[in-house]
């Protein structure tokens, strides 16, 4: 069986990168690929991003094998994203990119046991990422598990338009980062 994924950004990528591939967590696999477009910093580290997205997975993807990349990217890349593909003019703490398989092809990745199904990308900005959790007298730990299981609702197709919405996902996201250890991010 053959298949192919092509991710918007891989043109954009350094040498930097690293992957996380088939680790287990709680029995349950989640492969995230982290990319540094800066300088890499203490957080994340790879293990906590493996962490913090298999904790955010739920539904089908809960016991599907799936993988999704990360990409920690400065202002002026987060700023062009979020105007590129939200038509806002700043830097944004994560943008969510859903990757979107023709429908038979998704179909059968479910199916299959052994390929994980890759759900997008996030594209996180550090230095809006550093800010808020100063701002909200957060830890860096805490602020990024908090955006990484944030991002990767959205990959699964939660979202926060309407307020019942909002209500929803933010119960959802404390309850996994209170089930990672952390406290109420809202």
């Amino acid at each position: 069986k053959m298949w192919c994924v092509i991710r918007w950004f891989s043109v954009l990528c350094r040498p930097m990168s690293v992957a996380i591939t088939n680790n287990q967590i709680e029995n349950k696999m989640t492969e995230v690929e982290l990319q540094w477009a800066i300088e890499p910093q203490a957080i994340p580290t790879e293990a906590q991003c493996q962490h913090w997205a298999q904790a955010a997975m739920q539904g089908e993807y809960a016991d599907k094998p799936v993988a999704l990349t990360i990409r920690v990217v400065d202002a002026d890349e987060g700023r062009n994203l979020n105007q590129t593909y939200r038509n806002k003019d700043y830097a944004t703490n994560v943008l969510s990119f859903h990757f979107e398989y023709p429908a038979d092809l998704q179909q059968a990745m479910m199916e299959d046991e052994g390929e994980p199904l890759y759900l997008g990308d996030l594209v996180m900005c550090a230095s809006v990422i550093i800010e808020e959790a100063m701002a909200q007298e957060k830890t860096l730990e805490e602020h990024w598990a908090h955006l990484v299981v944030h991002g990767c609702l959205h990959l699964q197709g939660y979202d926060h338009i309407d307020e019942a919405e909002a209500e929803a996902m933010e119960a959802l996201e404390t309850r996994i980062l209170q089930q990672l250890g952390h406290d109420d991010p809202y």
